[in-house]
Formats: C-alpha cells, sequence, structure tokens
C-alpha cells in the first residue's frame, strides 16, 4: 500500500501543487494542459536529482526546508502583528463565513485535510535502513521534527489571518495566500516571498520522491515483496536502489495521470475520464492509511509481549481510537 498508492500519490499531488503555486505566480491559468505539463516537469526533475546523486538530494532538501522557514516565520511574526493592529486577524476568527455548514462536517474535513500537510513525518521511515543509529536518531527527527512543524505551521495561519479575510483565502486558494503575501509585504516583498512558497513546495516534493523511490527497496531489502532480488540492487556509482527508483517514478506519474483526468477536468468544467471511478487521490492515502493502522496496533497487542503494559495495551488502544475518528472524519 504505502509503495503502490501513498508515496505515488502523494508525491504526485505535490508535483501539481508546486506547478499551481508557479502558474499562479506567472498569472497562468491552473486547470490547464500547461499546469499538468509543469508538474510532470518537477516530477521528473525531482527524480532525476533523487537518482543521480542521493546526497545531492539530501542537501537539496535540507536547504529547501531552511528556505520555506523564512516566509513562513515573516508571515506569522509580521502578519500576526498587522493582523491584531487592524482587527482583521480577530475579525477572521470571530466571524463564520459559511453558517449553512454543519460545525461538525466542516470539522471533520477541516481534520483530514489538516492530517495531509501533516503526513511527511511517515516517509522519513522509508530511509531507516540508510540512516546511521536509525533506533536513536529516527525517533529523535520525528518528535522534534513535528513538534517545530506544528509550532511554525499554526503561526503560519494565524499570520494569513491577518493578511486577508476568511473569504478571499477560502474563495482564492493559492491566490489567497499571494494577496496575503502582497498585503503585507508590498507587491514585490510577496511575490519574492511567493517565490520561497514554491521553493518550499519543490523541497517538499523532493523530500516524498525520496521516499517514493525507495518503497520497493525497503521491502526488498528485508526479503520482502516481489522480487526482492531485484528491488534490493543498489547501483555502486549513485549508490540508489536503481530499479526501485525508476518502479516510484512510473507509480508517481501513472497517479499524476491519474489525478488530472479525475479531479481537475471536473474543476475545469469537463468530464472526468473515469465517470463514476473519479475520486480524489489526495484524500486516498491519507484516509486509507488510518484504517490500515488498525490491524497493525491489533497485532501490536497480540504478539508484542516483552513491552510493557502501557505501551502494549494503553498506546495502541489509543492509537485505534483515533484511527477510527479519522477514518469516520
Amino acid at each position: 500500500f504505502m509503495t503502490t498508492i501513498y508515496y505515488p500519490t502523494l508525491t504526485s499531488v505535490l508535483a501539481w501543487v508546486s506547478a499551481r503555486y508557479t502558474c499562479v505566480l506567472f498569472g497562468w491559468d491552473i486547470t490547464g494542459g500547461a499546469c499538468l505539463a509543469i508538474a510532470a516537469f518537477f516530477l521528473c526533475t525531482s527524480y532525476a536529482v533523487n537518482a543521480l546523486s542521493p546526497v545531492l538530494a539530501g542537501k537539496f532538501q535540507v536547504g529547501t526546508t531552511v528556505i520555506k522557514v523564512i516566509p513562513l516565520i515573516l508571515m506569522g511574526v509580521v502578519g500576526l502583528i498587522v493582523g491584531l493592529s487592524n482587527g482583521l486577524t480577530v475579525q477572521n476568527f470571530t466571524n463564520i463565513v459559511d453558517p449553512s455548514k454543519s460545525t461538525g462536517h466542516a470539522l471533520y474535513a477541516a481534520v483530514v485535510a489538516t492530517a495531509f500537510a501533516y503526513q511527511g513525518w511517515i516517509i522519513a521511515t522509508s530511509i531507516n535502513a540508510e540512516l546511521k543509529d536509525a533506533k536513536k536518531n529516527l525517533p529523535r527527527a520525528l518528535v522534534v521534527g513535528t513538534i517545530a512543524v506544528i509550532v511554525i505551521y499554526i503561526l503560519y495561519y494565524i499570520g494569513l489571518a491577518g493578511g486577508v479575510t476568511n473569504e478571499v483565502m477560502m474563495k482564492g486558494g493559492q491566490d489567497g495566500a499571494k494577496i496575503a503575501f502582497e498585503t503585507i509585504f508590498t507587491k514585490a516583498g510577496g511575490t519574492l516571498l511567493f517565490v520561497f512558497v514554491i521553493i518550499s513546495c519543490l523541497g517538499t516534493l523532493n523530500g516524498l520522491m525520496l521516499g517514493n523511490t525507495r518503497g520497493m527497496y525497503s521491502l526488498a531489502v528485508r526479503g520482502e515483496g516481489p522480487k526482492p532480488e531485484m528491488f534490493k540492487q543498489v547501483d555502486s556509482i549513485t549508490n540508489m536502489p536503481t530499479n526501485s527508483s525508476i518502479l516510484g517514478l512510473f507509480l508517481a506519474g501513472f497517479w499524476l495521470l491519474y489525478w488530472y483526468g479525475a479531479i481537475i477536468l471536473q474543476i475545469a468544467g469537463e468530464s472526468p475520464w473515469f465517470g463514476p471511478f473519479s475520486f480524489d487521490t489526495s484524500e486516498l492515502p491519507i484516509v486509507t492509511i488510518y484504517a490500515a493502522y488498525i490491524p497493525i496496533f491489533i497485532a501490536m497487542m497480540i504478539k508484542e509481549k516483552e513491552l510493557s503494559g502501557f505501551k502494549r495495551f494503553v498506546m495502541p488502544i489509543l492509537d485505534i481510537c483515533d484511527c477510527l475518528f479519522m477514518t469516520y472524519a
């Protein structure tokens, strides 16, 4: 599931998101063929960087992470100050845009959408076989990284609330974020920071591609999955699992094409290619993975006899409750 659906669907969606922000920057149609072509170019470029030099891909990941933090923190701090001074932050947090929406249903939809933004931590586990002292360093990275991301992004969203009204943000999507940047930092500054946002999206795409290209390898290196002897092969020069990465690119390309034919054509007011089988592939991995966790936690309670009672029973039960909530939402 992670190799064939989870990694490639998220990777294809991020390629499209990066392309959409690029089209918004230049004023191009975000539902046309040009956006699809840019998304395919970003997808192939990200694959090439990861396939030719995993070390370079890692450095690019670190660099884009630093770059993405700049506009997020600036918008969070400056947007909060401006929003509190002009009253827009308080207005956005106290007024409901559409009172006809059921509060419960709107909250559930928001939870699923928010979960999409915090899925990256799972993908970090795909490279555990390549880390030094993974048992110690991976949990540290996940805990520190997740907490940092939560704090920075909550601050960022509060900052956005000081730049534009909820109505503009909900109606405009990517345009709403661009308007917020231009309102707070002037048109030139807003455009520059918006370029940083595009770079941050490409960094996220790179991280997703890093996990996507290692999907089959992470199975094969443990002697599992189809043809492990083929997919666990590593290139002696690039130190890259080439066969696994090629399959990952193919799957991401397939889901990008499906995304365009099933969702984007509907947004553009055209008939989707797949009729009743058209669905939002950005929701598929998020919702399904929580359902897939449930039997894993049940097996954990049955088999992991060396764990303490708290880790063996209490934590998995709480996790199952969370999974049931997310699946329902």
